[in-house]
């Protein structure tokens, strides 16, 4: 079982970076349970009981299509599984949604604290709604033009730039003397890895008063699709901005919490209590 031959296939494949890393690192963990087992679908049905056990439905399904991609790769389908049904939620957990104040809080939190770097991270992924993984995207000759390309999935997109957007940046690009190229890189040139700016992120948290739960970089573009929907209400041109090849994708991004359906049917007026009528 060569796993850097399947490294290489899905780059080859161009899966994104952060896919890439979760096949890899899904496919070495089952390796590592399997122990030297020579693999049957038995055992695979008894590693997906283990997984229901010890992860959330939606984690589990991610780890089963890192190996069922792995499966058909080494030419064993045989070897794989189904998903696990999964009602959709209509209402998405208020302890998992970065409000728009809860996210000026972090900016001005970044601020005072002097992390500039991040402070300009959140607002260029939140006010562009691109992935982190797009952000290399982000360059100097796209402020200048106000247009990004972005390339991901074997698709290529028009992701416009806020007017207001190249002129916060313009000190942080002046003082790092950037003159071409990617924007937010790290010392020797390279994408910011996820894991740092989700780090960088967590690290503003406690002093912005906000949930540790609702601080990703991922959140920040589901705020972008829930404040642009809540706008001009076009799911349809939200998934093109998004780069969805399916608004129903689009859809999960817009949802809303449970408390914000409760107070939308208060002013309904549905409710009529005749017999207080008739006693007036």
């Amino acid at each position: 079982m060569n796993i850097e031959k399947f490294k290489n296939y899905l780059i080859s494949d161009e899966k994104s970076d952060a896919t890439i890393e979760r096949y890899v690192r899904d496919v070495t963990t089952f390796i590592f349970w399997l122990n030297g087992r020579e693999m049957n679908k038995d055992l695979m049905i008894q590693y997906k009981a283990e997984l229901v056990d010890k992860y959330e439905p939606a984690s589990v399904n991610t780890m089963l299509a890192s190996l069922n991609a792995y499966f058909d790769f080494i030419g064993h389908s045989e070897f794989k599984v189904r998903n696990l049904k999964i009602q959709k939620g209509t209402y998405i957990e208020p302890k998992r949604e970065l409000t728009k104040s809860e996210y000026e809080r972090l900016l001005k939190t970044a601020y005072d604290m002097g992390k500039h770097r991040i402070y300009y991270i959140m607002q260029t992924i939140c006010s562009c709604g691109i992935r982190v993984s797009e952000l290399r995207f982000i360059t100097v000759e796209a402020l200048k033009k106000g247009v990004a390309y972005i390339s991901n999935k074997g698709k290529t997109r028009r992701v416009y730039i806020p007017d207001t957007l190249p002129k916060l940046i313009q000190p942080y690009v002046l003082l790092k003397k950037i003159k071409c190229g990617a924007i937010f890189v790290t010392r020797t040139g390279k994408p910011i890895d996820r894991s740092n700016i989700w780090a960088e992120m967590k690290s503003l948290c406690k002093k912005a008063g906000v949930l540790v739960s609702k601080v990703f970089p991922h959140n920040l573009r589901h705020l972008f699709a829930r404040t642009y929907y809540k706008v001009h209400q076009d799911v349809v041109r939200l998934a093109d901005i998004l780069g969805h090849s399916s608004v129903n994708t689009t859809r999960i991004y817009t949802a809303e919490s449970g408390e914000i359906h409760y107070k939308r049917i208060q002013v309904l007026g549905l409710v009529l209590d005749l017999m207080c009528r008739n006693t007036t």
